[in-house]
């Protein structure tokens, strides 16, 4: 069962949402925040698997609800949920630690196969907000020139990451262990100079695609 905190200022559009994910036998809404001062204090009291976080709400935002949670719970895994695409907005989420920023408009089943997806540690970005972020990722190094960066190993590893497959679905394709895996990818990591899988996927996606 993956548990959830709804956090959102509007009480219909909270109440809307938690009655189409409760149609889903795998989620749980174990309590619903107006602000995310209240989803601060949520989060330590239930600590969630997901927490379904709106930008733009009284006393605290989301940004700034989410930079504190992910601070404090980093095991948390924060999906921002609003109506707003503002550039802003995305990058300073994501910056915070949100791993992923959906629209409202996004239909509730594909938000539900979104919190799934996030729970399993893969990043979720909507079809207008993925653009925005991929334009703001250094230039694209020519293709002759990443494979003097990386052996082949790696580059097929880039390309697994970059379709979203997580390490032991990557070993599996490639016939490797796991633990090859996460050395390819700390080397990989170190040569991008980036910090997680999330960015070298948003990475490969660009370079490799």
């Amino acid at each position: 069962m993956i548990r959830l905190i709804l956090a959102d200022d509007q009480p219909l559009f909270r109440q809307g949402l938690a009655a189409l994910l409760a149609l889903e036998d795998d989620l749980e809404i174990v309590a619903e925040a107006a602000h995310g001062k209240d989803a601060i204090a949520l989060a330590e009291q239930h600590q969630p698997d997901i927490i379904l976080m709106d930008v733009r709400m009284p006393i605290c935002d989301g940004v700034e609800a989410t930079q504190v949670i992910h601070t404090r719970y980093p095991w948390i895994r924060i999906l921002v949920l609003t109506t707003f695409d503002d550039d802003e907005y995305i990058f300073k989420s994501l910056q915070a630690g949100a791993l992923g920023y959906l629209l409202k408009s996004t239909p509730a089943p594909e938000v539900a196969d979104a919190i799934r997806r996030l729970k399993q540690g893969y990043s979720q970005l909507g079809p207008t907000i993925a653009p925005k972020v991929f334009s703001q990722l250094q230039p694209p190094v020519k293709k002759a020139d990443i494979r003097q960066h990386f052996s082949q190993r790696e580059l097929e590893i880039l390309q697994q990451l970059s379709q979203g497959k997580s390490n032991r679905e990557i070993a599996q394709t490639l016939n490797l262990t796991e633990g090859t895996i996460k050395n390819h990818l700390t080397h990989i990591f170190c040569q991008l100079d980036l910090r997680d899988r999330t960015q070298a996927a948003l990475w490969a996606y660009q370079n490799l695609s």
